[in-house]
């Protein structure tokens, strides 16, 4: 009776590890504005794609003149503010991971983001 229970533990655990797996697999890296980077006018890229928790978004840009800031809040990224919690990230090849739900980014050099240098992700 005990091997049983062990048997069915481990079955359990190799379905769990499969799971997890397979989510893991399932993660999409996208390169932020396709072959022109973050730079502005990246808004319209976003269109006709459905990013997903766990998807990796890859920032590439001059580090002399962008940076990246990710939020989660709107209000902030709708006045191009850093808020608290916001993450500022400045090695031109940032590679952040989706959560679920909203994701803001902005560039936080002065004037970027007003100027339209911003993008609004909803992550399934």
């Amino acid at each position: 009776m005990g091997q049983g229970k062990g048997n069915a533990m481990a079955i359990t655990l190799l379905l769990c590890l499969s799971l997890l797996q397979s989510h893991m697999a399932q993660a999409a890296v996208y390169f932020v504005g396709g072959s022109k980077g973050w730079t502005f006018n990246v808004a319209p890229w976003t269109k006709g794609k459905r990013f997903r928790a766990g998807d990796v978004l890859v920032f590439n840009y001059s580090k002399m003149a962008h940076n990246v800031v990710a939020l989660n809040n709107k209000v902030g990224y709708n006045w191009c503010q850093k808020t608290k919690g916001s993450k500022v990230y400045q090695t031109g090849r940032d590679r952040i991971k989706l959560v679920k739900g909203y994701n803001f980014f902005f560039c936080g050099f002065p004037g970027h983001c007003k100027a339209g240098l911003k993008i609004a992700i909803y992550a399934f």
